[in-house]
């Protein structure tokens, strides 16, 4: 990841994120609203090709990003050579509701942690969609938690964004 893109990322993202660390790893949560309905917005959601940013692959294209939405599903990337990469495993799916993935995403792959992120999807109340993401991450990482929660909220908000960017904003 280019540091280039870090930097335009954050200052495209709104602040609304939450991101809290402890000893024991960290929680980020992002929140967007759309005016899409929630079927929408999940058939959004479950095709990543679709808005995943392609800096933050290891193909460097959003089209190698595939995810099968039914429990024990891949999120996964495919690279050119033949070689492929499972980003995280789908572990629940209730349609048009909830989506939860569990694995540690980029350079927690690689380091002693569980990951769980949750997208969920819900009717808003003025009948657009509330999309709430939260990544919990504990375990034994040799990097620094209170840096990498922070990349790691940073690089999910900005693909929430981008999944919500596909989609009018309420005015």
């Amino acid at each position: 990841m280019r540091r280039a893109a870090l930097i335009l990322a954050l200052l495209a993202s709104p602040a609304a994120a939450e991101v809290v660390t402890s000893d024991a790893g960290f929680v980020t949560t992002n929140v967007a609203n759309v005016t899409a309905p929630p079927a929408e917005v999940w058939a959004a959601l479950i095709a990543p090709a679709r808005y995943w940013n392609p800096q933050h692959s290891y193909s460097g294209q959003a089209a190698s990003m595939t995810m099968e939405a039914r429990a024990g599903g891949c999120f996964c990337e495919a690279l050119a050579d033949g070689g492929s990469v499972e980003h995280m495993r789908v572990v629940m799916v209730m349609p048009r509701r909830t989506l939860r993935l569990s694995g540690g995403l980029g350079p927690m792959q690689s380091e002693g942690v569980a990951g769980s992120l949750t997208w969920q999807v819900e009717l808003a109340e003025d009948g657009g969609t509330r999309i709430t993401q939260t990544y919990v991450v504990g375990g034994n990482m040799r990097m620094d938690r209170t840096e990498i929660a922070r990349g790691v909220d940073m690089v999910l908000r900005e693909e929430l964004e981008r999944l919500a960017a596909l989609f009018p904003r309420p005015r």
